[in-house]
């Protein structure tokens, strides 16, 4: 989605000093992220070493959506899946990214921008699983998000691509989401409902087996704001959503030491997220 217009985006409002250097230890995973000092785009580049280019491919291409939690993300979690021979294109939007018309204009406004940008991805990308992870303005009534999911789902379909949904991390709830907390809670319901009478067509990964559900606890790993994630945080659910989806996929997963320690840890966004050096 296009980061220019005027709604809110929850990045984070005051920038880091610098780009990080070196990352804290990923305890999960049992080893150190060390920025490369590339302040570019993570995910959109990561792959393109040499290592990454003689990677066989697997011949799944994931085509990743959400909301700037998602982009977080996604500096990790396209180093993994390229490391492990899958194509990866982050099409995560700052300050949007559902797909759900709630009916306010913001989330009109939203949606509307976030179908147009999944057309156009799935015919210039043309993607073998679309993972769509439930975004902080998925709004409005149950009825809502389930015309939009089984939307999503007929639209890969389609296309021949697969659904992946997950929900998104436990945060902080704030005065912005405050009176949309409720509707917040039954996103995830509603995508695994729709996942489970989809005939296989869609799978709901339960992320809180790397989240939990407090967002205040220590597992959450969540950035100073509480809403967004560091370096360790997108590492660790990298390692597990690769996992995941390679069971589902039939590949197999890079070895965590094989994508860890590369340029993505340097993404600028972590630096305007404050996360440590």
């Amino acid at each position: 989605m296009n980061s220019k217009r005027k709604s809110r985006s929850r990045s984070p409002r005051r920038p880091a000093r610098h780009a990080l250097g070196a990352v804290a230890a990923v305890a999960a995973l049992g080893l150190t992220l060390v920025a490369c000092g590339d302040n570019g785009s993570g995910a959109r580049d990561e792959g393109k070493s040499k290592t990454a280019s003689k990677t066989p491919s697997t011949g799944t291409k994931v085509l990743w959506l959400g909301d700037s939690i998602a982009g977080a993300e996604a500096p990790a979690l396209g180093a993994a899946l390229k490391a492990s021979g899958v194509e990866f294109k982050d099409s995560s939007s700052d300050g949007g990214g559902t797909v759900v018309d709630s009916g306010e204009k913001i989330t009109q406004m939203i949606s509307g921008d976030s179908w147009m940008r999944l057309a156009k991805d799935i015919e210039s990308f043309r993607p073998t699983v679309v993972a769509y992870q439930i975004t902080t303005y998925d709004w409005g009534s149950r009825d809502q998000q389930r015309a939009a999911y089984e939307k999503v789902v007929d639209t890969a379909k389609d296309a021949g691509a697969d659904v992946v949904f997950v929900p998104s991390p436990p945060i902080k709830i704030d005065g912005f989401y405050k009176q949309h907390e409720a509707q917040m809670r039954t996103a995830p319901k509603v995508a695994a409902e729709v996942a489970g009478k989809s005939g296989g067509a869609a799978t709901f990964l339960d992320a809180s087996k790397v989240w939990g559900t407090d967002a205040t606890a220590k597992q959450a790993l969540r950035a100073p704001d509480g809403i967004h994630n560091c370096q360790q945080g997108a590492a660790a659910f990298a390692k597990w959503f690769s996992g995941e989806l390679g069971k589902q996929q039939s590949f197999t997963p890079a070895p965590v030491d094989s994508w860890a320690q590369k340029s993505w840890t340097g993404d600028e966004r972590y630096g305007k997220l404050r996360c440590a050096a």
